[in-house]
């Protein structure tokens, strides 16, 4: 499953330097037949402990995390959506993502100048925001535009679309994104066909630095902001300090904690793009199953609410086609049981039919 998050944000956030972090944990291409040789994308291992005790316990020869891919977008100035600077760039790529994470300088530091000289995140959101916004808004007028006549003759489907059209108009000309609409079961297909930018989930990357002047830490006026922005509009977040995690990209993962403790003073230091692949991974709403043996443990990625068969055609169409059931325990339950025999001595292995929901976690093997 081929799912993407672009890294956005304005000159002189972090941007690169949160790619380039990211990259170091790139995956090999050959597990991933929807890899790019494109250097704007990385495809990263998305952290489990779950997969790793698994192989441990299977004794595994080869063990394959689940990945998404991360697309560091040309960057936005003002005006974007008329084609300043790199903006129709900006916008065609980030129409292709599944996602948008949207990198928010926190820190002020005087050897590194912002674009509009000083930091303001609130600021930088919005001027990011108003140019997809503005962007949606030729589009829907555009769509209303040649619905014209379909409406005009009574045709159901483009009244419906109108409306929904003119809901998401509402929004966007209060400066609202269009994920903000109330979107009916009947319109999902239309919104997905008119593949608006603020329809797309967003996660908010609030880049810190090590030795720079954090507006989380000084509790500046403009953090508290930040914060009932993020409230108020319900939006996901997460904090990373892009350089340290450039720094320590090279590193295993002891040396790498003992260093990033030592530079940002705390024991608890977390890897911010652990939190941030991670985050992403949830925000596409995606969960994980695993199958585990001798030969490979394996992560397999599917969106949630998926069927056992829609779920085995992540390993194969003929696991969805030639389903007959799958056998299914959950990760926790295998391993405290020390063996598959143990676990299907206790009833602990469950036979299931094409009508279960997959749940995150489950180890699976599909009879076909």
């Amino acid at each position: 499953m081929s799912l993407s998050i672009g890294i956005v944000g304005l000159p002189n956030v972090g941007k690169s330097t949160l790619f380039n972090a990211l990259t170091q944990k790139s995956v090999p291409a050959e597990n991933y037949p929807f890899c790019t040789i494109d250097p704007s994308v990385g495809v990263v291992a998305v952290p489990d402990e779950r997969l790793w005790k698994l192989s441990e316990f299977s004794k595994s020869k080869k063990t394959v995390p689940a990945a998404v891919e991360f697309v560091d977008i040309a960057g936005i100035v003002k005006g974007a959506s008329t084609g300043e600077g790199l903006g129709n760039k900006f916008l065609s790529n980030i129409r292709e993502v599944d996602a948008i994470a949207e990198v928010v300088r926190i820190f002020e530091d005087d050897k590194v100048i912002h674009v509009d000289g000083k930091v303001d995140p609130i600021k930088d959101i919005e001027i990011i925001n108003f140019e997809l916004i503005l962007a949606d808004s030729e589009t829907v007028a555009k769509r209303k535009n040649n619905i014209i006549r379909d409406v005009k003759r009574g045709d159901k489907n483009a009244i419906l679309e109108e409306a929904l059209l003119l809901k998401i108009e509402k929004f966007l000309k209060e400066g609202k994104l269009a994920s903000s609409a109330s979107i009916l079961k009947e319109e999902r297909d239309i919104v997905k066909s008119l593949h608006l930018l603020t329809m797309k989930p967003f996660l908010y990357v609030l880049n810190k630095k090590s030795g720079g002047k954090n507006l989380d830490e000084i509790k500046d006026e403009k953090w508290e902001k930040l914060m009932n922005f993020m409230k108020d509009t319900n939006s996901n977040y997460v904090i990373v300090d892009a350089g340290i995690e450039q720094e320590l990209k090279d590193l295993d993962s002891a040396d790498k904690q003992t260093f990033r403790t030592e530079l940002t003073g705390s024991a608890t230091g977390e890897d911010g793009v652990n939190n941030l692949i991670k985050s992403g991974y949830k925000l596409l709403d995606l969960i994980t199953y695993f199958t585990t043996g001798e030969d490979e443990t394996r992560a397999w990625t599917i969106l949630r609410d998926s069927t056992a068969p829609v779920a085995g055609q992540a390993i194969h169409t003929d696991f969805k086609e030639k389903f007959i059931k799958a056998e299914v325990i959950e990760w926790d339950k295998l391993l405290e049981s020390g063996s598959y025999a143990n676990a299907r001595e206790k009833g602990l292995v469950r036979t299931e039919g094409k009508d279960y929901i997959v749940k995150d976690g489950n180890v699976i093997e599909f009879k076909i």
